[in-house]
C-alpha cells in the first residue's frame, strides 16, 4: 500500500510538470519544428549521400554511414530539450513557485523521482517522433530500411542517452542556485555524450554492431548510477537555503588537513597515534577492495583472451619464454632503475584518482585494468609459447605480491572516494564527505602506500 502510494505521488508530480510545460508555447513549439525539420535536413543528406556514393561506387559506406544519421537525429531533441531539465528545481525557485511545492507531504524521494521524469518525457518523446519521420522519409525516398537488432540497438541507444542526460541535467538543477549557472554546466553533459556519439559513428562505419551491446550495458550502469546519485543527494532545505554559491578554499583546506592528519579539537595527534588512525581506516576499504581485485582478475583474462586472439609472432613469443620476467620486454619494461620501479606505479594509482573523479570511478578503474590486461597478455604469449606460466608468475612474485597490496589498498581507497557522490549523505554535504574521503586517500597513500611501493620497488631492483 505504502508503495502504492508512494508511485501515486510521483505520478501526480509527473502530471503537474508536463501540465506545465505544455502550457508554455515558448518550449512546446521550438521543439516541435525544430523535431520534424531535422529528419527532412537529415534524410536530405541521406539521399544526396547515396547518390554520391552510387556514382563511385561506395554503396557500402553510404549505407554504413546512414544509421550514424539516425543515431545524431535521436540525440538532436535531446540536447536542445534539455534545457527542460536544467531548470527543473533552480528554475522553479528563481520564478518563486517551488517553496509551496517543496511544502507539501511530499518526500525527497518522490518530489526527486517525480519531477526528473517529468524532465525524460519531453526529449524522449521529441527523440521518437523524429527518428520516426527520418525512417519513413529514408523508406519512401531511398528505400532503406534498418534490421529489427539496429532498430532495437538504436531505440536503447537513444533512450539511454537521454535518461543520462536528464538524470545529469536534473543532479546539476537541484546543486544548483541560478539558471545561468546550470547551463554553462550543461556543456559537461552534452560534450561527452557528443564525443561518445562519435565512438557510435565508428563502430557503425565499421558494422561492429556486437560491440553496441557492451555500449548498451554500459550506458544502463550509468543511468542507474546517476538516478541513484540524484535520489541519495537531494534535500529540499538544502535547497531552499542556498542563495548563491561561494567559493571557500579556507574551509576546504581545513576540512581536508583535518582529515589528513587527524586534527580535532585543534590538537594533532602523535605521529605513532596518526599511524595507528591510518591502519585502523583499512577494514573500511573492505567492499572497494573486493571490487577492485574484479577489476584485476577481469584485466587479466581480458588480457589473455587478447592475447590469445592476437598471438605474437613465434620469435617475440620466443623472447617472453627465454626472459622468464617483464625485464627483458623492452615495450613493457623500458627500463629497470629504482626511481623508475616505484614512480610508474605511483602515476598509475594517482591517475586512477583523478579520472575517477570526473567519471564516478569508471575510468579510474578502466586504467587501473590497463597493466593487469598486459600482464595477462605476457602470460598468455608464454603459456603458447611453451613455457611454464608457474615460473613467470614466481619471477613476479616477491616484489608482486607487495605491489598487489599496495595496489588494492589504493585502488580500493580511490574508488570509495568517487562512490561518494551516489552514497547516502548522512547529515553531511557533498564536499564535506568528498573532502574527507579525498584526505583519507592521501593519507592511506602516504602511510601505508608508499612505503609499500619503496619496498617493492627494493625487492624487484635489487633482488
Amino acid at each position: 500500500m505504502a508503495s502504492s502510494n508512494q508511485y501515486h505521488m510521483v505520478r501526480t508530480i509527473v502530471r503537474r510538470e508536463l501540465r506545465d510545460a505544455s502550457r508554455d508555447w515558448r518550449i512546446i513549439i521550438p521543439i516541435l519544428l525544430l523535431t520534424l525539420g531535422f529528419p527532412f535536413l537529415m534524410n536530405f543528406t541521406a539521399q544526396r549521400l547515396v547518390g554520391f556514393a552510387t556514382r563511385y561506387g561506395a554503396t557500402l559506406v553510404a549505407n554504413q554511414l546512414i544509421p550514424f544519421l539516425l543515431l545524431v537525429v535521436g540525440f538532436f531533441p535531446t540536447s536542445f530539450s534539455l534545457v527542460i531539465a536544467l531548470e527543473t528545481f533552480v528554475g522553479e525557485k528563481e520564478r518563486k513557485s517551488l517553496e509551496p511545492l517543496l511544502a507539501t507531504p511530499l518526500t525527497n524521494r518522490q518530489l526527486y523521482l517525480g519531477k526528473m521524469v517529468a524532465a525524460l518525457v519531453p526529449p524522449l518523446l521529441a527523440s521518437y517522433l523524429g527518428m520516426g519521420f527520418y525512417l519513413l522519409g529514408l523508406r519512401l525516398t531511398v528505400g532503406w530500411v534498418p534490421t529489427p537488432t539496429l532498430l532495437l540497438q538504436t531505440l536503447l541507444l537513444t533512450t539511454l542517452q537521454g535518461v543520462i542526460m536528464v538524470a545529469a541535467a536534473v543532479v546539476m538543477s537541484s546543486q544548483t542556485t541560478s539558471i545561468r549557472g546550470a547551463n554553462l554546466l550543461a556543456s559537461f553533459i552534452i560534450v561527452p555524450m557528443a564525443l561518445l556519439i562519435q565512438g557510435e559513428a565508428a563502430a557503425l562505419f565499421w558494422g561492429q554492431y556486437a560491440g553496441l551491446w557492451w555500449l548498451i550495458v554500459g550506458l544502463a550502469l550509468t543511468a542507474v548510477t546517476l538516478i541513484r546519485m540524484g535520489v541519495h543527494i537531494f534535500n529540499r532545505e538544502e535547497l531552499l537555503g542556498r542563495d548563491i554559491d561561494h567559493i571557500r578554499l579556507g574551509w576546504m583546506w581545513r576540512q581536508f588537513w583535518d582529515g589528513f592528519t587527524g586534527r580535532k579539537n585543534g590538537r594533532f595527534p602523535t605521529p605513532l597515534a596518526w599511524y595507528r588512525q591510518t591502519l585502523s581506516l583499512l577494514p573500511a576499504l573492505r567492499s572497494s577492495a573486493l571490487a577492485v581485485a574484479l577489476v584485476i582478475v577481469g584485466g587479466l583474462a581480458l588480457g589473455g583472451y587478447l592475447g590469445q586472439q592476437y598471438a605474437l609472432p613465434p620469435d617475440l613469443q620466443a623472447r617472453f619464454v627465454a626472459a622468464g620476467d617483464l625485464s627483458q620486454v623492452p615495450l613493457l619494461a623500458p627500463d629497470t632503475s629504482f626511481a623508475w620501479a616505484w614512480t610508474n606505479n605511483l602515476r598509475l594509482i594517482l591517475l586512477q584518482m583523478l579520472l575517477g573523479v570526473f567519471t564516478l570511478g569508471v575510468l579510474g578503474l578502466l586504467a587501473f585494468a590497463v597493466p593487469w590486461v598486459m600482464l595477462g597478455y605476457w602470460l598468455m604469449q608464454v603459456w603458447l609459447a611453451g613455457g611454464s606460466v608457474g615460473t613467470a608468475v614466481f619471477s613476479l612474485s616477491p616484489h608482486g605480491t607487495v605491489e598487489l597490496i599496495a595496489f588494492l589498498i589504493a585502488g580500493a581507497a580511490a574508488l570509495r572516494s568517487h562512490l561518494i557522490f551516489i552514497a547516502p549523505l548522512h547529515q553531511q554535504t557533498i564536499s564535506e564527505r568528498f573532502l574527507t574521503a579525498v584526505a583519507t586517500f592521501f593519507r592511506l597513500l602516504l602511510g601505508v602506500v608508499l612505503p609499500l611501493l619503496w619496498s617493492a620497488a627494493f625487492i624487484e631492483i635489487s633482488i
